[in-house]
């Protein structure tokens, strides 16, 4: 059945939100998306958004009636504040606060704050994030307390009734990719090994089986993980 609250859907580029686009898409009667360009080094994901919503329009005209607008938000000052691997050219490592260098501080709660002052002018109630805390980085602002945490916050703040959605964040990357199965298909997994961007460093000239990236960053060694092991399971479908 078909919610007809709205969703607005923050749309990266990468595999996870994806998969999430297409999860609102499957739900929501109304969903747009929107992306943050914050200084990232692989600033090629912002590409990829637009690369992966023509291929969602061409092959699922049910989806395609359903998907409104794409919002672009500059959040170019707040990645030069929080300034991290992921924003300068520093090595990925692990810092003395055992988080990854790729962490961006607060960049998460960034995102949500714009994300729902956006929804309250668009009318869209729910917001639609790929936060997983199974197969991830470590980071904090992806656990599901900090974002029940921002919920609260964002209502009691706005004045508002904004659920915040996270349907991969108990799934690993294999789950991941047997969730599109689910949702859309061969066609659908197809478009996000092909289309959608993860990889830290940009990289898209380097093909692979799951997917264009420099295949040794975090990001890639993730997504690869998920793919080879969701293969190796023979491609299934998750359970509805």
């Amino acid at each position: 059945m078909t919610d007809a609250k709205g969703a607005l859907v923050l749309f990266s580029g990468g595999q996870d939100s994806a998969v999430c686009l297409a999860w609102a898409l499957e739900r929501h009667a109304r969903v747009e998306t929107v992306g943050f360009d914050y200084g990232q080094r692989h600033a090629v994901e912002l590409q990829a958004r637009q690369a992966m919503r023509a291929a969602i329009v061409r092959e699922f005209p049910a989806w395609a009636a359903r998907l409104g607008e794409d919002h672009m938000l500059d959040l170019r000052g707040f990645g030069q504040v929080a300034e991290s691997a992921l924003t300068a050219e520093r090595a990925i490592e692990m810092t003395d606060r055992g988080l990854p260098s790729t962490f961006v501080p607060g960049r998460n709660l960034a995102f949500f704050v714009h994300a729902a002052a956006l929804a309250d002018r668009r009318n869209l109630q729910v917001l639609v994030g790929g936060m997983c805390e199974t197969d991830f980085s470590g980071y904090p602002d992806c656990r599901r307390d900090t974002l029940d945490a921002m919920q609260s916050a964002l209502n009691l703040g706005m004045a508002q009734d904004f659920a915040i959605e996270t349907p991969l964040m108990r799934l690993s990357k294999a789950e991941t990719w047997a969730l599109a199965k689910r949702l859309g298909g061969d066609a659908l997994v197809e478009i996000v090994r092909a289309e959608s961007h993860t990889c830290y460093l940009g990289e898209r000239r380097i093909r692979h089986d799951w997917g264009c990236g420099c295949g040794a960053c975090p990001a890639c060694e993730l997504r690869a993980r998920g793919w080879r092991e969701w293969v190796a399971q023979g491609r299934p479908a998750i359970a509805a």
